[in-house]
């Protein structure tokens, strides 16, 4: 039976409050996040799973918390999506009578054991609880937020349809239980500035995912945790694995805490059907699937309510053309839209995942040893949705943004004929589109885009300046006409050395095989 958590763990809990330099606590702003001053705070977060078997956060037995903490903000994100199962908040047994010790060697996991010996001992024979507290208040230390996701019912693996925790009033999903939980664990971090929000469920799905359910339900969660801790963001997730929230478009709910409301969705390759961004033109694909994005959460936006992109990844350790394309159209969304997000996910392996001993995380964005990271280009196409372009308190910045590379275009004004090259987005110089006029830099120079093709573009003045059209269903397409012979051309990036070049256009028929990313650019 499910028993209160003891009060002894709050006491406990409130010698280590981190101390930061952001002003928190967090609250919203129409679509924004803010902080106390009403500046735009940007969450990039990384999703670090606590929820599986262990129930301690991943990566433990490979490296020191500390270090992994410091990566964490080395590697450019400012927060963390760290996963619990509601056990954790329920079963005073498992949270505060089992050791980390105990904990993996109920299931054979002794050479885990080792490992948090030898990297981290300090947790070794603390209860399952306080070591979660440890890992926040270590992140907190670092300077990272921390979003509290509550992941499932019983520690494991997630997510399929026939779980017994996929919505509410499921066996193992008593929505009383749930909330209690929730307002647990909500007040046990009331005064830990670093906790800055909390995920109510993670990916409600299943045969029952009613709206009615959800709004019989999901408010009072909400109410719960507001309750008992009124400085975190609450943040509510949608039905379908939190892909959809299309319900609240002709109905919504009245909550007490309309400034703390974000809503969170979920977006992977997979979520369009298995393989479909290589068996169809992705120019049109990405269209056509942003469109259902929109129709499905990303309308909220234009209600005036944040939207959390949660969960998004793709397979860092394979050739996987499906998700590389997938990829580059969901960074092109979410920076155009300058979203909060957090990526799945931070691990290189699981301490125990599905039966499988140290199962490798093909989405994680750190190697198997905890320390190297996966693959650093797709790290680089992150850091150019990790700032903020636009929102309270911020000076509006026009970019010209690729997302192949996460990079931006800015000029070589150094050289005597300008020209176009890619560069980190923060150091980019900001441009003006304008359909009519093309492309004007800071400087009032202009794209004067070549005759031929392969050429660099350069910079010029006056009646040299090339009209450039978004072509194509996405509007990524840059192109112009050339004045020799009238033939199209699009903007194109040179591998070798990140220059803007002039192209043949890409991928504006029905071919699946072909691959326009090095051509797509979003106006920001």
């Amino acid at each position: 039976m499910a028993r209160s958590i003891s009060l002894c763990i709050f006491f406990l809990f409130i010698s280590w409050i981190p101390k930061l330099t952001t002003s928190y606590p967090l609250s919203t702003k129409s679509r924004w996040i803010v902080d106390e001053k009403g500046q735009r705070v940007k969450l990039a977060c990384v999703n670090w799973p606590a929820h599986l078997q262990p129930a301690v956060a991943e990566g433990l037995s490979k490296q020191p918390l500390d270090s992994i903490s410091k990566k964490i903000v080395s590697m450019g994100f400012n927060c963390v999506r760290l996963t619990w199962p509601l056990d954790l908040m329920t079963n005073d047994t498992l949270a505060l009578k089992v050791t980390v010790k105990q904990s993996f060697e109920r299931l054979n996991l002794l050479d885990d054991v080792l490992g948090i010996q030898t990297h981290n001992p300090k947790i070794l024979n603390l209860p399952i609880f306080n070591a979660f507290q440890e890992v926040v208040s270590n992140l907190g230390q670092n300077g990272v937020m921390v979003i509290l996701d509550n992941h499932l019912t019983t520690p494991g693996w997630c997510c399929s349809d026939n779980d017994l925790d996929a919505f509410f009033e499921y066996p193992n999903f008593d929505p009383a239980v749930w909330a209690k939980g929730l307002s647990k664990m909500a007040s046990l971090f009331r005064n830990v500035t670093n906790v800055v929000g909390m995920s109510l469920r993670n990916e409600p799905r299943g045969t029952r995912d009613y709206p009615n359910l959800w709004f019989k339900y999901m408010p009072k969660g909400g109410e719960a945790v507001h309750a008992a801790n009124p400085d975190v963001l609450v943040i509510l997730s949608g039905i379908d694995y939190d892909t959809n929230l299309s319900f609240l478009r002709d109905r919504f709910f009245n909550v007490s805490f309309t400034d703390k409301l974000v809503f969170e969705q979920h977006w992977y390759s997979f979520s369009d059907g298995r393989d479909s961004w290589v068996k169809h033109n992705s120019n049109d694909f990405c269209a056509k699937i942003i469109e259902k994005v929109t129709h499905n959460g990303g309308f909220l936006i234009g209600r005036g309510f944040p939207l959390f992109l949660t969960e998004f990844g793709a397979n860092l350790r394979s050739g996987d053309v499906s998700g590389n394309r997938y990829m580059n159209c969901l960074v092109a969304w979410a920076a155009e839209n300058d979203l909060d997000w957090a990526v799945w996910a931070l691990t290189g392996d699981y301490y125990l995942r599905t039966g499988q001993k140290h199962m490798v995380e093909t989405f994680g964005v750190l190697a198997p040893n905890w320390k190297d990271v996966a693959n650093s280009t797709y790290l680089q196409k992150l850091s150019g949705i990790q700032l903020p372009v636009r929102g309270p308190g911020l000076q509006s910045k026009k970019l010209l943004f690729h997302p192949t590379t996460g990079l931006c275009v800015t000029s070589n004004l150094s050289n005597n004929l300008p020209t176009l090259r890619l560069e980190q987005c923060r150091k980019a110089e900001p441009s003006t589109f304008n359909p009519s006029e093309g492309f004007l830099w800071s400087n009032k120079l202009c794209v004067e885009a070549p005759d031929v093709v392969g050429q660099k573009v350069k910079l010029g003045a006056g009646t040299k300046c090339s009209k450039l059209g978004q072509t194509s269903a996405t509007h990524m397409h840059l192109s112009f006409k050339t004045t020799s012979n009238g033939s199209l051309l699009c903007l194109d990036v040179d591998e070798r050395d990140n220059s803007i070049v002039a192209n043949p256009c890409k991928c504006l028929t029905m071919d699946a095989s072909c691959d326009p990313a090095s051509q797509w650019f979003k106006v920001l």
